[in-house]
């Protein structure tokens, strides 16, 4: 039988994979890009995000923010091919959270995967890739803001964006940028009203 090349697996099957190979009860982000070869970017902005979409999950959204934030600065700027420095590199995930996340995802995954297609192919690449790149710049820094739930949104968002690079699909893509820049929207307007109630209590 023929195995199937690694650039034909569904995405669903390359998290699989991917879980499958890791050894050890850690394994570092470097080890993960690793192993993700031609696909890298997109499929690494995927893991990285799948675990900032569960609600109320404290401490690991703040250790791959900032690497995906990294990793989406690269996409705007052009880069073909992911790199992380040693610090950031060096950030190690359970392997056991890994093989709960593939469990958890891989059903969410492959009903996006049953309903994507390659279509507006133009936002999946240049020149438009280094606006998507600036909004998950956006979308990341995002979920650094330290206050309850506020990781999911911008993380499902991500996940979405990333899912439509990987699937060529632009549709997909469109639905995570106009989902995280609403989000963004949503924060800079409850800040500004929280701020003006603020000045209003003062007397300012």
């Amino acid at each position: 039988m023929t195995e199937t090349a690694p650039e034909d697996l569904a995405i669903s099957d390359r998290l699989d994979q991917l879980t499958a190979r890791a050894e050890g009860a850690e394994v570092s982000l470097a080890w993960i890009l690793e192993q993700l070869h031609e696909r890298a970017f997109g499929l690494f902005l995927l893991i990285l995000a799948l675990p900032c979409c569960i609600p109320f999950l404290y401490g690991v959204p703040q250790i791959v923010a900032l690497p995906l934030m990294f990793v989406s600065v690269q996409i705007m700027f052009g880069r073909r091919v992911p790199w992380l420095p040693g610090k950031l590199a060096a950030r190690r995930v359970a392997t056991a959270s890994l093989h709960r996340l593939a469990e958890r995802a891989g059903p969410w995954l492959r009903r996006i995967e049953a309903v994507s297609k390659p279509r507006l192919g133009v936002l999946t690449r240049r020149p438009m890739d280094h606006f998507v790149g600036a909004a998950l710049v956006l979308f990341s820094a995002s979920i650094l803001v330290p206050l309850p739930a506020t990781n999911t949104v911008p993380g499902f968002a991500v996940v979405v964006v990333a899912m439509g690079l990987l699937q060529r699909d632009g549709i997909l893509v469109l639905i995570g940028a106009v989902l995280g820049t609403a989000w963004i929207a949503t924060l800079l307007f409850a800040g500004a009203t929280l701020v003006s109630l603020i000045r209003g209590w003062l007397g300012l």
